[in-house]
C-alpha cells in the first residue's frame, strides 16, 4: 500500500469518527437543585460513559433558588427536567403539560424536623405553631399533609404559621420556628452538623405519616413524545440514567465522588455528599425507573384531598407514561 493511499485511508476512518461524535444526539437535563448526590446517578451516566454508549451528548444543567425546572422546559431551556410529582402536576393543571416519563426515586426523602423544647411530640402538637415551608412548588406536599390533619395553615391557636423556609436550616437553629422542612438526605444533617444532638430532635417523614408523594422524576412536554427520534432519544436517556443509579447504589462512596468532581462551585464537601448519598441509595432502591402506578394514584389522592383548596383539583389525564420505559428496560 502506498503513503498517499494509506494517508487518504486514516483521513477517512477521522473523517468517520469525526461524523460519529458530532452525530451523537444532544440532550438537555434540568436538575432540580445544585450539584450534589442527589444526581449522581446522571453524573455517574455521563462520568462512566454510559450516555455516550447510548450515542448520547447530555449536558446537565444545576438547579437552584431562582431556577424552576418547569419553566426552563416551557422555554426551551431544556428536554427533560428532574421534578417532582406535586409540582410537576400542579404545573400541569395551570397548563404547562408535564409528563412523567420515568421515576427513579421510589421513596420520599421530605421530612419535618422540629426541636423536642418546642413541645410537638405528635403532628396534633403542631396547632399554634411556626412551622418552616419551602416554597418554588416545594409547598404541596406539606400543604397536602395539613390539609388531611385539618389544620389551617392561617396561623391561630388551631393553626399552623407557615414561615417562607430558605433553603438552609436557620430557623431552627435561631429557634424562629418549632419545625422546619428537611430532607432525610440533606437538611437533616445540617442540623446536625450544626451541634443539635439526634435525641433533642423529634422527625416526621411524610413516607411514615402516610402523606408521601413521588419525588424526582423524569419529566418532558407532551407534545415532544408525539415525535418518534424525541421518544428514542428518551429512550436511550432513560436506560443509560438508569445504569447510572443502580452503579451509584452499589458504589455510593465513589459516585460521591464523581459528583464532587462535578460541583464546580466547591461548596460540597466528602463528607456531606457521602452521607448524603448513602441515603439516596435508600431512596432509588427498588426503582427500576418505571413509575409505579399505585404511587402514581397515591400521590394523586393525596394532591386532591386538600379541602377547598386542593393542589390539584381533578385527577390529571395523560401526566405519565409508560412508553419510554418499557423500551429502556427490555
Amino acid at each position: 500500500m502506498n503513503k498517499k493511499i494509506a494517508s487518504l485511508l486514516a483521513a477517512g476512518v477521522f473523517s468517520l469518527a469525526a461524523f460519529h461524535a458530532n452525530a451523537a444526539d444532544k440532550v438537555t437535563l434540568q436538575l432540580k437543585w445544585v450539584t450534589q448526590a442527589q444526581f449522581a446517578g446522571y453524573y455517574v451516566a455521563k462520568d462512566k460513559g454510559f450516555y455516550e454508549e447510548e450515542g448520547l451528548d447530555v449536558d446537565i444543567k444545576p438547579g437552584g433558588p431562582d431556577i424552576a425546572p418547569a419553566q426552563v422546559i416551557a422555554g426551551g431551556g431544556a428536554d427533560v427536567i428532574v421534578d417532582w410529582m406535586p409540582s410537576a402536576l400542579a404545573t400541569r393543571e395551570k397548563g404547562v403539560p408535564l409528563v412523567n416519563i420515568a421515576q427513579p426515586f421510589k421513596q420520599s426523602g421530605m421530612m419535618l424536623t422540629c426541636l423536642k423544647e418546642s413541645g410537638v411530640t405528635s403532628p396534633d402538637d403542631f396547632k399554634g405553631k411556626t412551622l418552616g415551608v419551602w416554597f418554588f412548588g416545594n409547598e404541596y406536599p406539606f400543604l397536602s399533609w395539613m390539609a388531611h390533619l385539618k389544620i389551617p395553615t392561617e396561623g391561630g391557636p388551631e393553626g399552623v404559621t407557615v414561615l417562607k423556609q430558605g433553603f438552609n436550616v436557620d430557623p431552627l437553629i435561631q429557634k424562629q420556628a418549632a419545625c422546619i422542612s428537611t430532607m432525610t438526605y440533606n437538611e437533616y444533617w445540617q442540623v446536625i452538623d450544626a451541634g443539635i444532638k439526634p435525641e433533642d430532635l423529634v422527625t416526621f417523614k411524610y413516607e411514615d405519616q402516610g402523606v408521601a408523594t413521588l419525588e424526582d422524576g423524569l419529566y418532558v412536554l407532551e407534545d415532544k413524545l408525539k415525535d418518534p427520534a424525541f421518544k428514542e432519544k428518551m429512550v436511550k436517556f432513560v436506560r443509560a440514567s438508569m445504569k447510572g443509579w443502580k452503579y451509584a447504589e452499589e458504589n455510593p462512596d465513589e459516585a460521591a465522588d464523581i459528583v464532587l468532581e462535578n460541583d464546580s462551585t466547591g461548596a460540597q464537601t466528602e463528607k456531606h455528599q457521602k452521607r448524603m448519598m448513602g441515603e439516596i441509595a435508600k431512596l432509588t432502591a427498588g426503582s427500576n425507573g418505571a413509575l409505579d402506578e399505585a404511587d402514581y394514584k397515591r400521590t394523586v389522592q393525596s394532591l386532591l384531598a386538600g379541602g377547598s383548596d386542593p393542589v390539584i383539583s381533578k385527577e390529571p389525564e395523560g401526566a405519565w407514561t409508560h412508553e419510554i420505559t418499557n423500551e429502556a428496560l427490555k
